[in-house]
């Protein structure tokens, strides 16, 4: 039963704050307690977001679980959080994300308790952003899931981690650069004294600071979200990153620009999207088709997934940028699914480059005698990724694809285009890795034991249940898109 005075949301956002505090205090010795208080964290937020995930009332709608108490009461700053099914689905994706990055580093030994504390910081940020309907906590925890990226990708990176770093957070903080001065001019221009998102949209904003407004908030937030031309951080990111990592910025951190520009852009400036959706979906269409011809000249598989990701990204600007319920639904059920499906090749692949300390194209093949289970789940992430029925992925993709061509036809059809190419390329490298002739020199390596299957086998059976079952999450996110798609005019 649902206690209504408890605080669902507050509890999942601070168990990892918690466990950070904990985790600060054992010595950094104790690595087995390390890991078993960040699994125990991490379980906690999955457990709370699958129980408030089946209990939202889908008929009533609209935001539920809603925590608001004063902070600066002056300045018209609250503490306020609520769920509905536009970040519902995107609170999910974080726990589920979280718990198996974590259960894939258990046998991380350099260390140990600085890498997960800074983990669970990251984590923590992005429940914050995800929950957050005060413009000022939401910019707040925006920036905190930002800054331990670099350290996490500096110290426990590879492949130029360093330059990844850098450059990933240098145009983060250029895109945070933009969302600020956005919060600032909606607030003053509002006259209603006050950072409460809910609030403002529904009083609504003059058409020319709807204008300015959009376009500080897509490009603000959309550096985050892999827009071209601003995605060339991101395929760095991912090969520098280690994998917990990885999957958390693939997974979740580039779903948090998407989600700035529909939560905050959107939602407070339609016209403003109105105004500026042929230029959005423009850019969104030239990151599909751009990210699926350079992922078919990439040889390293980091680097695959990455140019892959920036090309399922821009299908979630192209979803948005048609502001239709089916075309924004897709673009929200297109990131719950993009980002599960980017965990799982992440996780792989870092599981087949501890083993073979190469991630190489060339250098592999046979990988499915070699490495059955390992090479299971890969196909399996890449087989979501080009849209197979049954799949999570196929019912967020023609969603999107049948609302952009009725709105962009041209830009549709261009769309569509991007993803037989990268049909091809994700086949070609499945084929080159995984069948063909073997190379002796991985005879010997090991494939994955059984426990560390089971945080690959929860992230497979969340893209085939969602595929199933596609109402699962579908019915959820129109109670959210329903009104907000209303507003576009």
């Amino acid at each position: 039963m649902i206690d209504p005075g408890f605080p669902y949301l507050s509890a999942i956002l601070l168990a990892p704050v918690l466990g950070l505090l904990i985790i600060l205090l054992l010595p950094h010795q104790n690595q087995r307690a390390v890991r078993w208080v960040s699994l125990a964290s991490a379980g906690v937020c999955l457990v709370l977001s699958v129980f408030i995930y089946a209990a939202y009332d889908q008929p009533a709608g609209g935001l539920q679980f809603v925590e608001r108490v004063p902070w600066v009461r002056s300045l018209g700053i609250f503490y306020y959080l609520g769920v509905d099914g536009i970040n519902l689905p995107m609170v999910l994706l974080t726990s589920i994300v979280f718990f198996t990055g974590v259960w894939t580093m258990w046998d991380l030994t350099r260390r140990v308790k600085e890498f997960f504390a800074l983990m669970l910081l990251m984590v923590a940020g992005v429940y914050g952003v995800f929950m957050s309907l005060d413009l000022i906590f939401l910019f707040v925890w925006y920036d905190v899931s930002l800054f331990p990226m670099y350290p996490l990708i500096a110290i426990w990176g590879s492949t130029r981690k360093e330059y990844g770093a850098l450059k990933l957070t240098l145009y983060l903080l250029a895109g945070s650069a933009l969302v600020l001065p956005g919060i600032l001019y909606v607030y003053f221009k509002s006259g209603l004294h006050t950072f409460d998102l809910v609030m403002i949209a529904q009083a609504g904003l003059a058409p020319d600071v709807q204008y300015l407004g959009f376009f500080l908030f897509l490009f603000g937030f959309g550096v985050l979200a892999g827009l071209w031309p601003f995605h060339t951080w991101s395929p760095v990111g991912h090969v520098a990153a280690p994998t917990a990592v990885s999957m958390i910025h693939a997974g979740v951190l580039m779903k948090l620009g998407a989600y700035g520009v529909l939560r905050v852009g959107m939602s407070l400036c339609p016209q403003g999207l109105m105004d500026w959706s042929p230029l959005f979906a423009l850019l969104a269409t030239v990151g599909i088709v751009y990210g699926a011809f350079v992922g078919l000249a990439q040889t390293d598989l980091k680097y695959v997934i990455g140019y892959s990701s920036v090309s399922h990204m821009g299908l979630v600007s192209l979803g948005l940028a048609t502001g239709s319920l089916g075309g924004v639904s897709g673009a929200v059920f297109q990131m719950f699914a993009h980002g599960v499906m980017t965990a799982l090749f992440f996780s792989t692949v870092g599981h087949i480059y501890d083993r073979t300390h190469t991630k190489l194209v060339p250098e592999l093949g046979g990988m499915a005698k070699l490495m059955p289970r390992a090479s299971f789940f890969f196909i399996l992430a890449a087989l979501a990724g080009i849209g197979v029925p049954c799949l999570a992925s196929f019912w967020a993709e023609l969603l999107v694809f049948v609302n952009g061509v009725q709105r962009y036809p041209v830009l549709g059809v261009l769309a569509v285009l991007g993803l037989v190419i990268s049909a091809l390329f994700m086949l070609r490298v499945v084929q080159k890795t995984f069948y063909g002739e073997k190379n002796q020199r991985y005879a010997g390596a090991p494939d994955m034991s059984g426990v560390m299957v089971l945080p690959r086998a929860m992230l497979a059976g969340t893209i085939l249940l969602f595929g199933l079952l596609p109402r699962l999450a579908l019915d959820l996110i129109n109670t959210g898109v329903l009104p907000l798609v209303g507003t576009f005019k």
